[in-house]
């Protein structure tokens, strides 16, 4: 089992009909995806909505999910901000909240260089050195990604334990594997390619399907580490159409829709996204009838 755990669900934010947090929804939710099969939760993540967030809203949800959930899942707060600054300063109060680490995401827009990604990361996991930090490289959101050779060099800094790849990328995800020692924990970011991760040393995935499927997930991976490849595969060619069908649209647009369905009131998103379409709600609607 991975740093954090094996499945990781990236937690929508509930909104009301006014567009603020909706703070007891989020609190149901999460409680909900524990006794799920979820091991850990990402909080303001980009599936969160972060970017539409304020940093006070954050330090908010962080208190009321660890309320909900206790010590019976992992708690991450996604602190990650394109300012060294604003990142330290928001991962320095997520620490002293009792969760469990943070998750940090690739500066974007900025297009930092190598050697200011190395700084930056290891800036924030310095100025919170007892705070466990998750790397998350996503280049198809943040235009710039993370080379092996920075993870390594990152790897080596204490409280820096894990990466959530969303490269979408498995020859790099193999260097990266190959490159880092067995205590740096490899997280697929895509749960369409959890399985194939798995195949190269990935402990886990940091997911969105989970919020649908956890225990699905779960036993997909517990099956593969059993050894029981067959039935592995067998769980991943059956999720892999509502894998895909989580993003025909921006996420975490088609996840609320999902949920809406499921009869979550985790609310619409925040402008600029706008609700799903009703292809894309009945896609949805197909894939789940076939498998819940």
């Amino acid at each position: 089992m991975g740093y954090f755990g094996q499945v990781i669900t990236a937690m929508v934010t509930p909104f009301g009909e006014d567009g603020s947090v909706n703070y007891a929804i989020a609190e149901a939710l999460a409680a909900h995806l524990v006794e799920n099969g979820s091991d850990g939760l990402v909080i303001c993540g980009t599936t969160g909505e972060s970017p539409t967030l304020s940093w006070d809203e954050e330090l908010q949800l962080f208190k009321s999910v660890k309320a909900a959930v206790g010590d019976r899942a992992k708690v991450i707060a996604g602190t990650g901000s394109n300012s060294t600054r604003e990142a330290i300063e928001a991962t320095r109060k997520a620490s002293t909240l009792d969760l469990d680490g943070t998750l940090q995401v690739v500066p974007y827009y900025n297009k930092p260089t190598q050697e200011g990604l190395y700084h930056h990361f290891r800036a924030i996991a310095e100025a919170c050195p007892d705070f466990p930090v998750m790397l998350y490289n996503v280049p198809g959101r943040t235009s710039c990604g993370l080379s092996v050779e920075t993870v390594v060099r990152l790897s080596e800094v204490d409280n820096v334990v894990a990466i959530k790849e969303a490269s979408g990328n498995l020859d790099y995800a193999s260097h990266l594997r190959a490159s880092t020692p067995d205590s740096f924990f490899l997280y697929s970011g895509d749960d369409s390619l959890t399985l194939p991760l798995l195949s190269i040393g990935g402990c886990g995935v940091v997911s969105v399907a989970s919020h649908l499927v956890g225990n699905r997930l779960r036993g997909m991976i517990q099956a593969f580490e059993m050894g029981k490849v067959k039935s592995a595969i067998d769980d991943h060619l059956s999720l892999f159409p509502l894998f895909k069908a989580l993003f025909l649209e921006t996420n975490p647009v088609p996840v609320k829709a999902a949920l809406a369905s499921q009869g979550w009131d985790v609310g619409s998103v925040r402008s600029p996204l706008v609700p799903a379409s009703e292809a894309v709600k009945q896609a949805l609607e197909k894939q789940l009838k076939q498998l819940i």
